[in-house]
């Protein structure tokens, strides 16, 4: 199995920063890409940060210029560096990796359980 680990959300006032850390563990035979993602209360999830081994980042509109994904491939662990935040970017973060495992060396997707970030105006 897969388990992907997220740390590094909490309390700050806008203006402020906070990282973001996600640990996948387990059996892996290759971490193919890495995603952040945040969810609010009655909103649907959506994708703000990504990056795919070997490629380059991207990011949505609402983060772009403020956030940075980053991916230390040898511990696979993605991060994610917050800056400049915002009272609209209080949410439940979470990360999402697409992996390889298995005999048959098959794709899969695995989700975090989620770090909650609130920024205070």
């Amino acid at each position: 199995q897969v388990q992907l680990v997220e740390s590094g959300g909490g309390l700050v006032q806008a203006g402020g920063s906070l990282r973001l850390s996600c640990v996948a563990s387990g059996d892996i035979f290759s971490v193919n890409a890495m995603y952040w993602y945040r969810q609010t209360l009655g909103s649907q999830r959506e994708m703000i940060a990504g990056i795919t081994t070997g490629g380059s980042p991207n990011y949505a509109d609402s983060v772009k210029g403020r956030f940075a994904v980053s991916q230390d491939t040898a511990r696979n662990t993605v991060y994610l560096q917050m800056n400049s935040l915002i009272p609209e970017d209080t949410a439940v973060y979470y990360c999402n990796a697409v992996i390889t495992r298995g005999r048959q060396l098959l794709q899969y997707s695995y989700w975090g359980q989620g770090t909650q970030v609130t920024v205070s105006s």
